[in-house]
C-alpha cells in the first residue's frame, strides 16, 4: 500500500466514502460516513498508510 497504486486506492476510497455519505445517505449517519472518508483521503494525499506499521511495512513510499 506504500506504492502509487496504494495511494490512488486510498484517495479513491476516501472520495467514494465522502460521496456516499453526503449523497447516498441522509442525516447524521451520512455525515459520520463522510467524516470517516476523510481519513483515507488525507492518508492518500499525504502519502501515509495508517495500517502499514501493523504489517511491518513502510508508512510511505519514501519519495521526498
Amino acid at each position: 500500500m506504500a506504492s502509487t497504486s496504494g495511494r490512488v486506492t486510498r484517495i479513491v476510497a476516501g472520495v467514494a466514502l465522502i460521496a456516499w455519505g453526503l449523497i447516498g445517505l441522509a442525516g447524521p449517519i451520512g455525515i459520520i460516513i463522510a467524516v470517516v472518508g476523510l481519513v483515507p483521503l488525507l492518508a492518500g494525499l499525504f502519502d501515509v498508510c495508517v495500517f502499514a506499521p501493523l504489517f511491518n511495512n513502510p508508512e510511505n513510499s519514501g519519495k521526498v
